[in-house]
């Protein structure tokens, strides 16, 4: 049995030379050091793991791909970005993962994201690698023209490094609908084939049903399975919820319709709170507002005087049972998290990626409220990008009943993963711990069958 102290050294030991190899990729290191925490008693308790550097290899990509993006906007000026693609780890599968297109993007953001991508895609039970990509390109107050080129400029690069077998990108934040439209186009033409190298795509072309509401409706199914597991339910829950896109709209309105009431949205202006609940009427105001008109969340109080916008604030103050962060990495600090504590909450199910900073996941696991991490609760945006290489290769298409049904199975089945490899005996569920050590054994058996490769 390892003791406390050499498990906190051989941890402390792994990190430094890690953060030594990547120096200043906070996100890469937060993203890793979550996992260490959970697998290293584990990795310690497996020699074979450990001889064979398994950890060691797992936190390295197997490439990074960086290149540079050129482009014309509409005044005829020539504009250049950078962009990359993270092919982390395929050794259950083709690389898997989103594009994001946002002036935040860099290096260490894609691989803190390729690296959970890697987790997370091994708890869906579909053969998928890990992979992330994007570029430093701003969408917002650009042209559908200018989208569109910098889009195509983008695939002529990528495109060589893409394949159904190889690596399937998707959207992220600041890719939806247009941009992978854009560049599925472009990719057709290079090629001259119709294959499914990107997912997200439109119905009329290889899309899936229930793709652009699978991350958050799989985020409140997850959540439903955690309130289930001690014997409860969302029904009559208050929920708080940052963000107003996809995850968030969608979360929303499953929450709505499993019988929560949903108190807030927000966008990086601020938020709004409504103490009459976002219904399905509101919602669609908020969908269209964001789709459509590309506004701003404030302009929800305008239509609902009864609400209240808070500007340049997050929702974690307000008092409600359930959060759910969906707007962005490390949107809830320490003491974010303890005043959400002090407020009642009792679960939090995370939509986005990491929007949790790691002291906040300490004190929601010192709490031992229900804490769904990210690599677990948002798996239902990739398990159905999963469903989605699996109809363009079948070239059928599922109806929306057959592909929920598949979500909600696929993240049943990630809860009772959680549960085996997170239960501390004791009734609670550590869902972190869970999460890392399933996400973990599959990929790190599949690296030992392989030999050093």
């Amino acid at each position: 049995m390892t003791s406390s102290h050499s498990l906190r050294e051989e941890i402390d030991h792994f990190m430094h030379g890690l953060e030594r190899r990547n120096p200043h990729e906070t996100e890469f290191h937060q993203a890793v050091h979550e996992v260490v925490e959970s697998v290293m008693p584990f990795v310690m308790a497996n020699p074979s793991y450990k001889k064979a550097q398994i950890l060691e290899r797992m936190t390295e990509p197997d490439r990074i791909i960086i290149f540079r993006v050129s482009w014309e906007d509409d005044e005829g000026n020539i504009r250049a970005n950078r962009a990359w693609r993270v092919q982390f780890n395929n050794s259950i599968g083709p690389y898997k993962g989103g594009l994001r297109f946002h002036p935040s993007v860099n290096q260490s953001i894609l691989k803190f994201l390729g690296f959970e991508q890697t987790f997370k895609n091994s708890l869906t039970g579909l053969p998928m690698g890990g992979g992330k990509g994007g570029s430093n390109f701003n969408p917002k107050g650009k042209s559908d023209r200018e989208v569109m080129r910098f889009c195509q400029s983008l695939m002529v690069e990528l495109h060589r490094h893409i394949g159904e077998d190889t690596d399937v990108p998707a959207g992220d934040i600041g890719v939806g609908a247009r941009e992978i439209s854009y560049m599925f186009g472009m990719y057709k033409r290079l090629r001259n084939r119709f294959t499914g190298i990107l997912t997200g795509k439109g119905l009329a072309f290889g899309g899936s049903l229930v793709r652009t509401e699978a991350t958050g409706f799989g985020c409140v199914y997850f959540c439903n399975h955690m309130l289930e597991h001690t014997g409860d339910s969302l029904k009559g829950k208050t929920c708080i919820i940052s963000g107003s896109g996809n995850v968030a709209t969608y979360a929303c309105q499953k929450a709505t319709e499993l019988g929560a009431k949903v108190l807030t949205l927000s966008d990086s202006g601020g938020f709004v709170y409504d103490p009459d609940g976002i219904d399905e009427d509101k919602l669609a105001f908020v969908k269209h507002l964001k789709e459509v008109q590309r506004g701003r969340i404030s302009e929800y109080v305008k239509k609902y005087p009864k609400a209240e916008f808070h500007a340049e604030q997050r929702p974690w103050g307000v008092p409600a049972d359930v959060a759910f962060p969906c707007a962005t990495q490390n949107e809830i600090n320490a003491d974010e998290a303890r005043t959400m504590l002090k407020n009642g909450v009792k679960v939090v199910c995370e939509g986005a990626n990491m929007p949790s900073e790691y002291d906040a996941v300490q004190e929601f696991l010192k709490a031992k409220i229900l804490f769904g991490p990210a690599k677990a609760a948002n798996a239902g945006g990739v398990a159905v990008s999963g469903l989605e290489q699996s109809q363009n290769q079948l070239r059928i298409s599922w109806s929306r009943d057959e592909v929920d049904g598949k979500l909600q199975e696929i993240m049943r089945d990630i809860h009772e993963k959680c549960v085996q490899y997170g239960n501390d005996g004791n009734s609670w569920v550590n869902y972190v711990d869970g999460a890392n050590i399933a996400g973990f054994v599959k990929v790190a058996d599949a690296m030992l069958a392989y030999g050093v490769v």
